[in-house]
């Protein structure tokens, strides 16, 4: 079983982060990372933002001028990554997380902020890998059941209640 590395900062202070996050983004990293029969380890930087942040990120980065709720880098094409020489992992990419919009999400959706988090790092992970549900609606939904498979393996599903406590 290939090890993954995963670098998490919170770069927000509007809404703190709930404990036991970091687990489960590591634990959705690496699920995809399995599903996926990635071969390797890997590294994945996951950064915490506000609206403000992931808009600027979004209109740099994408030409769109509105906030959005996950962003993803890629640092690899085609399934090659390069591979960090200090780490001997392939640098996977890089996700952005809006956490206002998490849990503006999670409420709308009805369900919790931690099963919001586990989709988005499960979605971007999928991108980070080559998937992109936006080129056709059979890509879509090829994306969508990976994703739902990969959060059912972990039993992260809509329903699932988490801690309300938080971390520092």
């Amino acid at each position: 079983m290939a090890k993954v590395k995963v670098l998490i900062t919170n770069n927000q202070d509007c809404v703190k982060v709930p404990t036991g996050i970091r687990l489960l983004i590591r634990k959705c990293c690496h699920a995809v990372l399995t599903y996926e029969n990635f071969n390797g380890d890997a590294e994945v930087s996951v950064s915490f933002v506000d609206n403000e942040q992931i808009h600027e990120l979004n209109r740099e980065y994408r030409n769109v001028d509105r906030s959005t709720d996950v962003l993803s880098f890629p640092l690899g094409e085609n399934g090659e990554y390069d591979l960090n020489p200090e780490t001997n992992c392939y640098v996977i990419g890089d996700i952005v997380i809006s956490l206002e919009t998490a849990l503006k999400q999670s409420i709308v959706f009805g369900h919790s902020l931690e099963r919001e988090i586990g989709f988005l790092t499960v979605h971007s992970m999928l991108h980070l890998l080559g998937y992109d549900h936006e080129t056709s609606k059979l890509d879509e939904r090829i994306m969508r059941e990976k994703e739902e498979a990969i959060l059912s393996q972990l039993g992260v599903s809509r329903d699932t209640s988490f801690s309300n406590q938080t971390e520092e």
